[in-house]
């Protein structure tokens, strides 16, 4: 038997063979929308591209080598991807989610039980006794979101999907963060991860891209049937420049997370900060899960100042890093969740979750690590002088 190839070897080698006119190294991009039947009987492999595409499966074959998965499909956004997951349910389900997770998931699942659509019990994941009451309301599916975005706590895959298994729940992990070269959540139990490619996978922050892959091949057969007829599949313009970007993945988490393990533990030393929530922090409660089921803290972190009201001034003082919403680009990013991923979150759902009005995340990108220390130590001293004048 073969063993797995690693990472770096899977998207650096992936199908340099699918050029059957020209033998091209790089896959060409197929952007025809619809393709030519030989006899009205006999479909082809290819007929419409909303429903099958070259460029999609080409990504979506690369993705599922990555995760160890049986198959899945590539949609236009990371949303996608996790309103295709819900599809799968039955009317009124009930899905049990973490009360910390990315505000667009908590709004998707949120808004689809005010429509009556499904039912929604949002849990600290962390907490044994929470997660078994509501795994005693027999939910349909368990989300799972690891590290969490943007408080970056640590879920026990492998433990809270096999109860959720165990209880016949469906069990879906956002593995956007981690990727797949940190973290194989259908390894540790999970029925379905989901990616939004958007994110780290393509890493250059000029398109949009979702995934859903599945470790069964019988729920493959559904997620393609529900993506096809909800409209949900990705562009081959998106798929192609997903595969461009996927190319470079290996290189630039050990890049990007280098650079975060070094920042957060300079923030950790900062008179001026609260707390800093960095899983490759000894100081982070979860770092010896983190150690055990991750292969690397990744690059994101999170942040408080001491003095709240400092926050403003200091997010003005910025030179090098965006005051900006995504993550796992190229650039160095900053937000305010409370304000901006997690806005459509209710102040009390905030509260509840543990997302203060003053925390702050930081996507680390591919800038020298010194230099981004240095725009932080100017912003931050910007800030304690202006308080002590």
């Amino acid at each position: 038997m073969q063993a797995p190839r690693k990472p770096t070897t899977i998207v650096a080698a992936a199908r340099p063979d699918a050029d059957p006119a020209y033998a091209g190294i790089v896959p060409p991009l197929w952007a025809s929308d619809t393709f030519r039947w030989d006899d009205a009987d006999t479909k082809p492999t290819y007929d419409y591209a909303r429903t099958v595409s070259p460029n999609r499966d080409l990504l979506c074959e690369a993705l599922c080598e990555l995760e160890g998965a049986a198959g899945g499909v590539v949609t236009n956004s990371g949303q996608s991807a996790a309103l295709l997951a819900l599809l799968l349910l039955p009317a009124g389900a009930l899905v049990v989610a973490p009360q910390d997770c990315y505000g667009g998931t908590y709004r998707l699942i949120a808004g689809l039980e005010e429509q009556g659509k499904l039912r929604a019990h949002f849990v600290d994941m962390l907490d044994d006794a929470a997660f078994d009451a509501a795994l005693a309301e027999t939910p349909a599916m368990v989300w799972l979101e690891t590290p969490s975005n943007p408080l970056l706590r640590i879920t026990d895959i492998a433990k809270r999907a096999s109860a959720a298994r165990a209880a016949g729940a469906l069990v879906v992990a956002d593995n956007t963060l981690p990727t797949p070269c940190r973290q194989k959540p259908l390894d540790l139990g999970c029925d379905l991860v989901m990616h939004s490619t958007t994110k780290a996978l393509n890493g250059h922050a000029d398109l949009f891209g979702g995934a859903l892959l599945a470790r069964e091949e019988e729920l493959v057969e559904r997620l393609r049937w529900w993506s096809n007829a909800a409209g949900l599949n990705g562009s081959a313009q998106d798929a192609w420049q997903t595969l461009r970007g996927l190319r470079t993945l290996p290189l630039r988490i050990d890049r990007l997370e280098a650079s975060a393990a070094r920042i957060a533990a300079w923030l950790d030393e900062r008179a001026e900060v609260l707390q800093v929530n960095y899983p490759g922090l000894p100081s982070h409660p979860d770092y010896a899960l983190a150690a055990r089921q991750q292969s690397g803290p990744g690059f994101m972190i999170s942040f408080r100042l001491k003095d709240a009201d400092a926050v403003a001034g200091f997010l003005s003082r910025l030179r090098l890093i965006s005051l900006a919403s995504s993550l796992g680009g190229f650039a160095t990013l900053i937000c305010k969740p409370a304000t901006m991923t997690h806005r459509g979150m209710p102040p009390e759902a905030q509260a509840k979750a543990g997302i203060h009005p003053d925390l702050l995340r930081v996507s680390v990108g591919l800038e020298d690590a010194d230099d981004l220390i240095a725009d932080l130590s100017q912003a931050l001293e910007g800030c304690r002088s202006q308080a002590s004048g």
